[in-house]
């Protein structure tokens, strides 16, 4: 059996890594699986917690299915309104996106 210590250490690293991806990035796409990187860091702390605190319950696993859930729905309305900015500037730089101001 895996200790919860190195479950939690490796989500740490998991979201430290895509905390930095989403603040030094200027691509939108990378700054989208970044923020995918985060919340599979946060469904690995969930399972972890969920096996170490209540081993027969599966409240942590499905907490992480609804977070696998958001993540989907994110990554698709993400992905459209990059596709949107891409036709209409031909450019995915965040720095340079000010379509959305009126």
């Amino acid at each position: 059996m895996i200790p919860a210590s190195w479950c939690v250490a490796l989500s740490a690293v998991l979201f430290s890594i895509g905390l930095f991806g989403v603040l030094a990035r200027r691509n939108a796409v990378a700054i989208l699986m970044s923020i995918e990187l985060m919340l599979n860091a946060a469904n690995i702390n969930f399972v972890a917690f969920s096996r170490s605190v209540s081993p027969g319950e599966l409240t942590g696993q499905i907490f992480a299915i609804f977070v696998m859930a958001i993540a989907a729905g994110e990554a698709a309305v993400g992905l459209a309104i990059v596709i949107a900015l891409y036709r209409r500037r031909s450019n995915i730089t965040v720095d340079e996106v000010n379509v959305l101001k009126w």
